[in-house]
């Protein structure tokens, strides 16, 4: 408690003194009079349910991430500008790769939506990054809890929407060069983007590279293995008519990660390098990943006459290759083939009623073509069909669903020289969704909204028969054949209240999981080397919340907080009652001021508690201290003629230079330094980010 308000007292007089400091600079008053043009809460409009709602209607949780915010806040990879949101977190193994964590619960319960369809590739894993270029997103909204409603099973801790840019108005045309450079991996980073608008006739290309080599920290030096390599193409071509529009999107994410196993020498301490190989270097470090992921999505929208008939028709090849001894030939390689549809229909009005019904679902198919095995070949089919109805009477607004879901899973049996390494499995998994909310306006600025929902997740095929290293997460993985699917329970209470000078959002959760599946340590088994690992099953209760409080005494200023909070407890164990993976309660605190002239600064606060509340059994994981990280930054605005040309970014994030340790970072748990006796490796040192984007417009 003592730490909290010493942090709490931090917080507090640094904002003091900056709003001191930059009072004398204040707005006129014509700029105080709309000082909530940007902070109007109920006026955003999200598209995470069936269509397009207003956020003060809707009774679930959501988050919106706008362009601004992933524009300016300084990132290695697309989910470190997201997880800075309340209720947010990331597993991470390396700057490389990094997995969504929503209100304590990630990987296949996260769904993540990009070019309208649900992104599949290997997201079971821990060192399975998310395939899609960062540079190419416009905004996210993030729905917290369970979405099974609208996405099927999987969604159970929520849903991450990528929305790309919108289409720019007829007649218009645009193109925008941006190039980047971070100090911390010397990381080089450019994106070249054309996008137009000719008769209704509609385009959108984008390609993106960047590199980086090891990453650095007070602690271990220069970290072998965190290096990176990404490219990636994408293009939109369209036609937009009255009757609706058509739009075909194409797009290649190809990354070349390093892994990181965090291996000592067992005198100095230090991590071991390859001889005679410079710290700085961009070249691979054996062992290396090379992922490829393609995607082609036929988007259709039909502006009918009582309403609009949506169809997206999606295909996916992921292709995942592992090489530990040799650059000439992978060790492990998976490719994975998905074919996702999506067919849903809208009525617009109906007696005050809007309806929405649709059927949507995949088709799976993977192939091992390694020699080394971690899953077995499987074929996965899943079908759901679903319906919900809105209506609002006077200040209330009423939302509701039902949806029904059929999964069915065939791996292969397979021998690996001589030797049963998976059995032969077939099972089916179904389960009925619904979810029932209802948001109350008592005033025009202010909403309140309670909503129930029931969640349903199928194991997913590591889950259930994985056999084998899991080189990234450093531990051997097993699986277990008998388990259940996930059912949840989840409660969200919450309430947005906007004002002049404040914005407040605030919100309250409770979710009963029963057959919640994990992973824990199998005593002390090694198995080739490594820790062994198998999943586990229990019922579990998290709860917990999240609060947004942005104060601008005028336009110019800004005092943004937020805090999350989750505690994840198991039901009826007989050892630790803690959950695993569960991120530690979070304070992030951004003071902006916008000058006059285009010119904008920000000081950046994140304050990580202890997390002692982990999963201890058989040495599972262990406490992770709190940690305090100071970031800022100042960008310029170039304007000519009134017209936007360039701007530039300068940031710095962990300023300070700490060495520290998330609790979900898989490093976390990589050797131990003989000398000092600390485990694992830290994450990334002081980061100094240079960002130049440059615009070129054309209108008729």
């Amino acid at each position: 408690m003592l730490t909290f308000v010493r942090i709490f007292m931090k917080h507090l007089i640094i904002t003091l003194v900056l709003v001191l400091v930059v009072t004398p600079c204040m707005a006129d008053k014509d700029d105080k009079a709309d000082s909530t043009k940007n902070v109007i809460l109920g006026e955003i409009v999200v598209t995470g349910l069936t269509g397009k709602t207003r956020l003060s209607d809707s009774p679930l949780a959501f988050t919106v991430v706008t362009p601004q915010a992933l524009q300016y806040t300084p990132k290695t990879n697309l989910i470190d500008a997201i997880s800075v949101q309340p209720g947010l977190a990331q597993i991470t193994t390396g700057t490389g790769i990094s997995k969504p964590v929503i209100r304590g619960l990630g990987y296949n319960r996260v769904v993540v939506v990009a070019d309208g369809i649900r992104q599949e590739g290997q997201q079971w894993g821990d060192e399975h990054g998310l395939e899609v270029d960062g540079e190419g997103v416009w905004s996210v909204e993030v729905l917290k809890g369970p979405a099974s409603l609208m996405y099927g099973s999987d969604a159970m801790a929520g849903v991450l929407v990528l929305h790309p840019a919108p289409i720019l108005p007829e007649g218009e045309m645009a193109a925008q060069a941006t190039t980047e450079y971070q100090s911390n991996q010397g990381l080089l980073g450019y994106t070249l983007n054309f996008a137009g608008n000719e008769d209704g006739f509609v385009w959108n290309g984008r390609f993106t590279d960047r590199y980086a080599h090891a990453y650095r920290n007070a602690r271990d030096g220069r970290v072998p293995g965190s290096q990176f390599r990404e490219r990636d193409l994408s293009a939109m071509l369209g036609v937009n008519r009255r009757w609706g529009h058509t739009h075909l999107r194409f797009s290649w994410f190809h990354s070349v990660p390093g892994i990181v196993e965090g291996e000592r020498d067992s005198v100095t301490g230090r991590l071991v390098w390859p001889q005679e190989m410079s710290h700085t270097t961009y070249k691979h470090l054996l062992p290396f990943q090379h992922v490829d992921h393609k995607k082609l999505v036929s988007e259709n929208l039909f502006v009918l006459k009582k309403g609009r008939l949506k169809a997206l028709l999606g295909y996916q090849r992921n292709g995942r290759e592992e090489f530990e001894e040799t650059a000439a030939e992978a060790d492990l390689s998976l490719l994975l083939h998905t074919l996702n549809y999506d067919v849903r229909y809208q009525q617009e009005d109906l007696h005050h009623w809007q309806l929405a019904t649709g059927i949507g679902g995949m088709y799976q198919r993977s192939l091992n073509r390694g020699e080394e095995y971690l899953i077995p070949d499987y074929r996965l089919f899943d079908f759901g069909i679903y319906g919900t109805a809105t209506r609002r009477w006077g200040r209330w607004n009423l939302t509701g669903g039902v949806r029904g879901d059929v999964r069915q899973m065939h791996a292969s049996e397979l021998y690996d020289e001589s030797v049963l390494r998976f059995r032969q499995l077939d099972r089916t998994f179904s389960g009925v969704t619904a979810s029932l909310g209802a948001v109350y306006n008592p005033a025009e600025d202010w909403n309140v909204r309670l909503n129930v929902s029931r969640g349903f997740r199928a194991p997913n095929v590591s889950e259930l028969c994985s056999n084998g290293v899991h080189e990234g997460s450093i531990r051997y993985e097993v699986g277990n054949a008998t388990l259940h699917s996930e059912y949840s329970w989840q409660t969200d209470l919450g309430m947005d209240w906007t004002s002049q000078y404040v914005a407040l959002q605030a919100s309250l959760f409770a979710n009963l999981i029963d057959n919640y599946i994990f992973l824990g340590r199998l005593g002390n088994v090694v198995t080739d080397g490594h820790k062994t690992y198998q999943y586990r099953q229990g019922d579990a209760l998290l709860w917990g919340g999240e609060v947004s409080l942005d104060v601008h005494p005028w336009e110019a200023l800004h005092v943004q907080n937020g805090f999350g909070y989750v505690r994840g407890a198991r039901r009826h164990a007989e050892d630790c009652k803690n959950l695993p993976l569960i991120p530690a309660p979070r304070w992030n605190c951004d003071v902006r001021y916008k000058f006059r002239r285009p010119f904008q600064l920000s000081l950046g606060m994140e304050y990580d508690f202890r997390q002692n509340k982990y999963f201890y059994t058989d040495n599972t994981e262990t406490s992770t201290p709190g940690y305090f990280l100071l970031n800022a930054s100042a960008s310029y605005e170039l304007r000519v003629h009134r017209c936007r040309v360039a701007t530039f970014q300068l940031s710095g994030t962990n300023l300070l230079d700490k060495a520290y340790q998330n609790h979900l970072s898989r490093l976390k748990y990589a050797d131990t330094d003989p000398v000092t006796g600390r485990m694992g490796v830290c994450n990334m040192g002081r980061n100094i980010v240079l960002k130049a984007v440059f615009y070129l417009d054309h209108a008729k």
